[in-house]
């Protein structure tokens, strides 16, 4: 029988962070969990097309839209469910003995407990938050990972082919929100270090309630980049 999962990784210049997260990826092969690794890039000038290639992975090419990327990379998975992760997340080790439990027993998309690659109050307390709006709006962060029913990601029009919020679109078209998963996934932290915990996690709430308020996802991406 093929293995049920195909995991979908969008890049643009991850050379300093691909090669931690195929690492964590390995333990899903010895049990026969991963049918296929697709690495979706928008442009990479850097390494991460030689990484991705060196470890196997399906290799797909196209303009700089997460997006967009997400959408392409998902329409060639092959596997009965999708895991799609960050070019900066690393799942904990034995994530893949929790997919496999998920995969047996639900139906139900899943996510990862966020945790950040630094230390303090400023991570704890945005990560906190990203869990309980997991939780309790059924809201997560794209840093989190998905895992998903290929039934289901098409039943809800799959990822649209926008700059920003294309997670958020998804997740509110599932029949259910996704539930948390009972194991971590860390991701980096550059922005949050650059900009400021609180001030970053400010602005992240902000962008969500201009998305809800239906400002267009290429206004609120040019803004996100300032």
């Amino acid at each position: 029988m093929p293995a049920k999962l195909s995991i979908v990784i969008p890049t643009l210049a991850a050379e300093a962070t691909l090669p931690r997260v195929f690492a964590a990826l390995m333990e899903g092969l010895p049990m026969g969990l991963i049918r296929e690794v697709i690495v979706t890039d928008g442009g990479s000038e850097d390494r991460t097309l030689d990484i991705a290639e060196e470890v196997g992975a399906v290799v797909l090419q196209g303009s700089p839209s997460r997006g967009g990327q997400l959408r392409r990379g998902c329409a060639v998975a092959r596997s009965e469910w999708i895991l799609i992760l960050h070019a900066d997340t690393v799942l904990d080790a034995g994530w893949s003995g929790v997919v496999s439990d998920h995969i047996a027993s639900s139906e139900r998309a899943a996510v990862f407990r966020l945790a950040f690659a630094a230390r303090g109050l400023g991570p704890a307390w945005v990560a906190g938050w990203a869990n309980l709006r997991t939780r309790f709006l059924g809201l997560p962060y794209g840093d989190q990972g998905l895992l998903i029913r290929s039934e289901d990601y098409e039943a809800a029009g799959g990822y649209p082919d926008q700059p920003l919020m294309e997670d958020v679109h998804l997740v509110r078209a599932l029949p259910a929100p996704p539930v948390l998963l009972p194991s971590g996934a860390v991701t980096g932290a550059d922005r949050y270090l650059r900009d400021g915990w609180f001030g970053r996690g400010a602005r992240n709430l902000w962008t969500l309630l201009r998305y809800f308020g239906g400002v267009s996802p290429e206004r609120l991406a040019r803004a996100y980049r300032r």
